[in-house]
């Protein structure tokens, strides 16, 4: 084993997760591609070996304990020990409260909270051992509120809670613990909002760039580079905070 750091990108199949996986793995990470559906990680993963780096693909649902204790440690195992940590896997189950489901509610919370607290909790003891390590949590301008997403409003609100709390924990050993609250970033989630709101891409990214300060929406690199910036040595005095990560300021 090198002296490699190993990063975790969970939900890295697609969007911002796999441009995350692609970011650190340029900076010199090995780097664990985590998906719900393992093969949907392997283009990822074959992609980061082209380019001369390190990566695996494991599966993994991130709300179910057995499931994330079994991924980390093969990460452990085959990459070696995980002292980077990103959490981004997330779905969304869009409704007005009145027409929300609690399947919908229980579903969004598992895997932006709890996903996040097991994964966190899991991977957290490489990083006390090492007395080193890097937490993002992926949360979002959603968590300020937003028609029809109560639940994934109220899941983005607990990870910046969840963020501050693991900052003030886990600070004595070296390990920091930040949010990234991404404005509107085009990926396949924004394509089927547009889907569904049953107008083109293309009038939706005019709609919301107009909206935005420096007059363009979100691509998944800009929150890579804000990532890549969070687990690297120069931001070791950043803790517990939470970036808008959004064309202007929000909050």
């Amino acid at each position: 084993m090198s002296d490699t750091r190993t990063a975790i990108v969970t939900g890295a199949a697609r969007g911002i997760g796999a441009a995350t996986a692609r970011k650190l793995a340029a900076d010199g990470f090995a780097v664990a591609v985590l998906d719900l559906d393992e093969a949907a990680g392997k283009p990822v993963v074959a992609e980061i070996e082209a380019a001369g780096g390190r990566a695996l693909a494991v599966g993994v649902d991130v709300s179910d304990e057995q499931s994330v204790e079994a991924a980390v440690r093969r990460v452990a195992d085959e990459l070696g020990a995980p002292t980077v940590l990103v959490n981004n896997a997330g779905i969304t189950r869009d409704n007005l409260l009145f027409k929300m489901t609690v399947a919908d509610w229980d579903s969004v919370m598992g895997v932006h909270l709890r996903g996040s607290f097991l994964m966190s909790r899991a991977a957290q003891k490489f990083m006390t051992e090492a007395k080193w390590g890097r937490i993002v949590n992926l949360s979002s301008t959603s968590a300020l509120g937003n028609r029809g997403q109560a639940n994934y409003s109220a899941a983005k609100a607990g990870l910046q809670g969840f963020t501050k709390t693991l900052a003030i924990e886990l600070g004595k050993f070296g390990v920091t613990v930040n949010a990234i609250a991404p404005g509107f970033i085009e990926t396949d989630m924004t394509h089927a909002t547009a889907e569904r709101m049953g107008v083109s891409f293309e009038q939706f990214r005019e709609g919301a760039a107009k909206q935005i300060p420096v007059g363009r929406i979100g691509q998944p690199s800009d929150i890579a580079n804000t990532v890549s910036f969070l687990v690297s040595e120069g931001a070791g005095f950043i803790s517990g905070q939470v970036v808008y990560v959004a064309g202007g300021p929000t909050d």
